[in-house]
This record gives C-alpha cells, structure tokens and sequence, in this order.
C-alpha cells in the first residue's frame, strides 16, 4: 500500500507539471493565458445559441433554445476538440518519454484533462450568465447533470485512446479525422432529443452511447420539461471493452515507438 500511494503521488505530480506544460505551450503567458481554455468553447457555444435562437425564437418544446443549445453543444466541441488533439499526440511529445515517470498514457490523460476541465468552466459560466438572465433554469437534478457529463466525458476518453495510438499507424488517420469528426453531430444528441425524433430514427440513436450521456444531462438540467431516453448502464458498458482495446493499443505503440 505504501508502494501504491507513492506511485499515486508520483503520477499526481507528472500530469500536473504536464498540464502547466500543455497550458503554456498551447495558451502562453500573454493576455488572458490558460482561461483561453474555457473562452474558446464559451464563444463557439455562444454563437451557436445566438444563431439558434434568430433562427427559431427564444424557446423549442417548452424550454430556452440558448439554455438548450449551449447544454449540447459545449460536451460536443469536447469530444471534437479532444480527439483532434489526441492525434500525433505521442510522436508530439516522444522526448517527454526520456523521464521514467512520464508514462505513455500520461500525454492522453493530459490533453484530455485540459479540454474536460475548460469546458467544465465554460458549462458553469455559460449556466451562471443565463441563469442570471433567465435564460437558463435552475438544474432539475444535479446528480443526473454530473453523471451524464462523466459519461460524455468517459466516451470523449474512450475514443482518444483509440485515435492516438491508430493515428501513429496510419498518416491517413491524421488528415481524415479532423473532417470525420463532424459526422459525430447527428449521433450526439447535441442539437435534439430522442423522443422529437421518428420511431425508427429515435431506435437508431439510441445505438450511439453519448445520446444517453446527452439525454441523462438534459433531464438534470431541464428536468420533466423534456422527456429523456436513457440507459445507465448502455454507455459504460459500450465504452469500457473499447477502452481495453485502446489500452492495448498504446501498449502496442509504445513497444515500437522511435524516441527522438
């Protein structure tokens, strides 16, 4: 147990100095710094909704579209903005492998760690302002809110495992993956709920494992103002056999990979 915590503590203090490390290099020390982190979704999400809401009026089906727009869009510009950056990640920062602490999972967890974490303060701020404008309701359930944003967050992780380690196989994976991930908008519950949706287009939905992480979110937020469609146990049980799959992958990775 001692051994055990003392690696804990190790690993703690690696992907902490990573993080400073991946703040600094992506956001500097100039103007407002690592808060770009939050403020790039923040204003992606904030135009969207000001589109959304000149496009169909202030409310859809009983609720703010700003308030309803901003609590989709937010998780999916994580999911995009993770994976993209989990591409050449390890190739990225292969010298960092010359420290016997730095694992190879580490360079993952850490720019995944970074994007949760923005758009955690983006969601929070975004909520706060609109809630203040009422525009945004008090959350129905905050249990629900926080465990469908972990099962986004779970399934964001998941992919990153499998794209970073495939993207140092393949050079094509890295020029295509960018564009394929926008074919991740209609399977992510970001702009609808399943139950708007035709019988058999909502059944297919229902196959993608973030709309349940979107539904269970919405209904924390929004509560019996929309109707959910979820399951707790779909989207770890989907997520958690592909996670060993990437593990093994990086596993396979690390054992060929040239450190320059």
């Amino acid at each position: 147990m001692a051994a055990l915590h003392q690696g804990w503590a190790i690993q703690t203090r690696v992907i902490q100095a990573l993080i400073i490390r991946e703040l600094t290099t992506r956001f500097g020390r100039e103007n407002i710094g690592f808060l770009w982190v939050m403020a790039e979704p923040l204003l992606f999400a904030v135009l969207v909704g000001l589109l959304w809401r000149f496009e169909k009026g202030p409310q859809e089906h009983g609720v703010s579209i700003i308030a309803f727009v901003a609590t989709g869009y937010l998780p999916l510009v994580m999911f995009r903005s993770t994976v993209t950056r989990a591409l050449g990640s390890f190739s990225a920062n292969s010298s960092l492998m010359y420290h016997r602490q730095v694992k190879i999972l580490d360079l993952i967890l850490v720019r995944f760690l970074v994007e949760m974490i923005g758009h955690m303060m983006a969601y929070l701020f975004i909520a706060t302002v609109l809630y203040a404008l009422d525009e945004f309701p008090w959350p129905h359930d905050l249990g629900y809110l926080l465990l469908g944003w972990s099962y986004y967050a779970l399934f964001t992780l998941t992919l990153a495992m499998i794209v970073a380690p495939l993207s140092e196989m393949s050079e094509v994976l890295e020029k295509v993956m960018p564009v394929t991930t926008y074919l991740m908008v209609p399977f992510s519950g970001a702009f609808f709920m399943a139950e708007w949706l035709a019988p058999d287009v909502k059944a297919a939905v229902l196959w993608s494992p973030p709309v349940h992480a979107m539904e269970m979110m919405r209904y924390g937020v929004f509560g019996d103002a929309l109707y959910p469609n979820f399951s707790f146990a779909y989207t770890p049980a989907w997520c958690l056999p592909v996670l060993m799959v990437g593990l093994m992958l990086c596993r396979h990775v690390r054992r060929v990979m040239v450190v320059e």
